[in-house]
């Protein structure tokens, strides 16, 4: 049995091809591991709100520094990385949005990119050496976008600021075992849409 937590990052509901692929994932996994738990995180259509200098000053001190404003800035982060911690596989499903992600997803990634909660420097003090928290955990990343050609030594790969900066970012916080799938050509539509379509379909169908 595992723990799977479901980010949806579309600001778009039934349009939402994003949406389409995490919910084809679910009823996937669950086909397959009835006895999985499964639990969801908006950051699409529920407003995150961005972190500030209350959230600074407190993720940077210690916790028995912190004022009450400083608790108050970082509730939300705790309950995110909490989240995290708890889960053993997350699925982040997301479109591209002007070649990167939406303002939601980078304010969720603001809010759980905490110094010696997810992440440290090797040595204790800023080396440039960042260590990333979390254990033994599996990613899949669900990108839906308008275009095609983002993968590695593709025509388009040097505009992709999406799946790239994803991977490096949850790398960083140790979620080293990450796979990606990319519903492309959406904007296209038409038979070469609907064969992006079938592909992704039938890839994460096979997952076991």
């Amino acid at each position: 049995m595992k723990k799977v937590l479901i980010i949806n990052a579309s600001v778009r509901n039934e349009r939402s091809y994003s949406r389409k692929l995490s919910q084809l994932f679910v009823e996937n996994r669950k086909s397959k591991h009835p006895k999985d738990i499964f639990s969801y995180r908006e950051v699409g259509t529920e407003i995150i709100p961005p972190i500030d200098e209350l959230w600074i000053a407190g993720a940077f001190i210690k916790t028995a520094d912190r004022t009450e404003g400083n608790q108050k800035a970082l509730k939300l982060s705790d309950e995110l990385i909490k989240e995290l911690k708890e889960n053993d596989i997350y699925v982040l499903a997301t479109p591209m949005y002007n070649w990167s992600i939406p303002s939601g997803l980078k304010a969720y990634i603001d809010q759980i990119m905490r110094i010696n909660e997810t992440w440290k420097f090797r040595s204790g003090v800023p080396d440039g050496n960042y260590v990333g928290l979390l254990e033994n955990k599996k990613m899949f990343i669900l990108s839906s976008r308008g275009d095609t050609g983002y993968g590695e030594n593709e025509k388009n790969e040097y505009m992709n600021f999406q799946t790239t900066y994803l991977k490096f970012i949850f790398g960083n916080i140790g979620v080293n075992d990450i796979i990606i799938f990319s519903l492309d050509n959406e904007e296209f539509g038409g038979e070469i849409f609907e064969n992006s379509k079938r592909d992704v379909f039938e890839a994460i169908n096979s997952i076991e």
